[in-house]
């Protein structure tokens, strides 16, 4: 963030502020991302202190201008976080109904936003304030994490209030210098993405589990733009040896965002949570020395910690990450090399830009790459059960989760359990790659045929038969369950 008012930016800055109608300023407290925040607009509050925020503002940049470079303090830094209610920054909606702002939220004619912007925040809470009070007034649901280091966000609504959220966050001189509109990644969907507003402080914008002050969004990898990292992953694909080559093109993702959709050729961990990231890093860490890394994730923000992690080591001759993501890449190559669907954090799970199939029914085997939720209320994995399947019952992650949910629905509530099943207990936490010839191929190999689901086993599931009440696939077997998704 710029320490001073540069030069020329005094009319920009003001022209900012003054887009915004100025709202019930009378709450003079501290003001609280829990507290429930109003943005009514009132047109004879708006006009009696205009003038007066134009003069406030005026007064707070000369001001500025005489600070001396021994002194660290920013005048207008302290007016937007301190002294400045959070309603003086909501747009101005007065000449719309909230019914406009409402409309195709459920449909079609929404979307979802997603971005993030890496830059410091001093006073984060005030942040998530504004925040909070924004998607509120423009009826927004979503996620939104805020950090010292920033702000990343995924919001749903309808068009007009996404493209005024946006308008706002390009507006806010905290964020203006930057974001850009292309920063922000849009697809179809709408608030009834999301069931509800989540807006926070955390220690980082995106969970990798290491303190930004050890490892710092500002020594990143070497940004490629969608065209250029095309190049790049269409000349690893043209090498005839893949072992022997000098790049690796790494999915920063998680396994079960891999899974239904990919870049061909890729080296996939088979993790569960990005906070597992450095551990796969340092546990392979001589699979990645003296090579080019191609990295990738959803929307780019994994990347920019990622990529700075991997630096870190010192092992690679070059870090590189995809700019903006798979969102951006596939708006531009929708027929490219990423192939299958983008896996993406809300109730769609997954956005489809190609007809590629990848993943399979977890029971029968068939093409199928829509996840669901495990049936089990209290289980929050996935799990990919065609329609067949899920008629013949077959909805749960596991047998574990199956026999829980049946007992759940027969009698009083058991203690409940989040993640922790079967099947995520017998996943290895941090995998060990072998070769990697065996990660990195042009044509991913198959997963294991799925045995039919009458088959034998021989293990102790078939005990739980008569206590599920019905057959068990062997794709619930023990044998198979850290094959499964969760």
């Amino acid at each position: 963030m710029p320490s001073s008012t540069a030069p020329g930016q005094e009319d920009d800055q003001e022209a900012c502020i003054l887009r915004f109608s100025d709202l019930d300023l009378k709450d003079k407290s501290l003001i609280s991302s829990s507290n429930t925040l109003k943005a009514e607009l009132d047109g004879s509050t708006k006009k009696k202190y205009s003038f007066a925020k134009k003069k406030q503002l005026a007064a707070t940049l000369s001001t500025s201008k005489s600070v001396t470079s021994a002194n660290k303090k920013n005048p207008l830094k302290e007016y937007l976080t301190h002294s400045h209610e959070v309603s003086a920054w909501l747009p101005d909606t007065s000449c719309v109904s909230p019914d406009e702002l409402k409309s195709g939220q459920g449909s079609e004619e929404g979307e979802v936003l997603l971005y993030y912007c890496y830059c410091d925040l001093e006073d984060p809470q005030w942040i998530c304030a504004w925040q909070t009070a924004l998607c509120q007034h423009l009826h927004l649901t979503g996620k939104i994490r805020i950090a010292t280091e920033g702000i990343n966000g995924t919001v749903g609504g309808s068009k007009l209030a996404t493209r005024l959220y946006v308008e706002a966050m390009l507006s806010y001189p905290l964020f203006k210098d930057y974001l850009c509109k292309e920063d922000f990644k849009i697809s179809r969907g709408g608030a009834h993405c999301f069931p509800e507003l989540r807006v926070g402080v955390f220690e980082e914008i995106v969970p990798m589990g290491i303190s930004p002050y050890k490892i710092s969004y500002k020594k990143p990898g070497i940004h490629l733009s969608p065209g250029e990292f095309h190049k790049e992953v269409e000349k690893f694909l043209s090498q005839a040896d893949k072992e022997q080559s000098d790049t690796i093109l790494l999915d920063c993702r998680n396994f079960y965002e891999s899974k239904i959709g990919r870049f061909q050729g890729c080296l996939a961990p088979d993790i569960r949570k990005f906070s597992y990231f450095p551990s796969y890093v340092d546990t392979n860490l001589e699979l990645f020395r003296e090579k080019r890394v191609l990295m990738y994730c959803t929307g780019g923000i994994r990347c920019e910690r990622g990529s700075a992690y991997l630096k870190a080591k010192g092992v690679c001759k070059e870090v590189f990450q995809l700019k903006g993501g798979i969102h951006k890449y596939l708006e531009e190559f929708p027929d490219g090399f990423y192939k299958g669907k983008l896996f993406v954090f809300d109730e769609r799970y997954a956005l489809c830009y190609n007809s590629d199939v990848l993943s399979e029914c977890s029971y029968c085997g068939a093409q199928w790459d829509q996840y669901k939720l495990c049936s089990t209320p209290q289980c929050r994995q996935l799990v990919l059960t065609c329609p067949a399947c899920q008629g013949q019952g077959f909805t749960a992650c596991c047998v574990t989760c199956q026999d829980k949910g049946d007992r759940q629905a027969s009698g009083p509530t058991q203690d409940s359990f989040k993640e922790e099943c079967e099947c995520t207990a017998r996943r290895p936490r941090i995998p060990r790659e072998v070769s990697q010839h065996a990660q990195l191929s042009v044509n991913p190999a198959p997963e294991p045929s799925v045995v039919s689901s009458d088959a034998e086993c021989s293990c102790s599931c078939v005990s739980r038969r008569s206590r599920v009440g019905m057959a068990i696939p062997a794709a619930w077997c023990c044998s198979w369950a850290h094959l499964q998704p969760q």
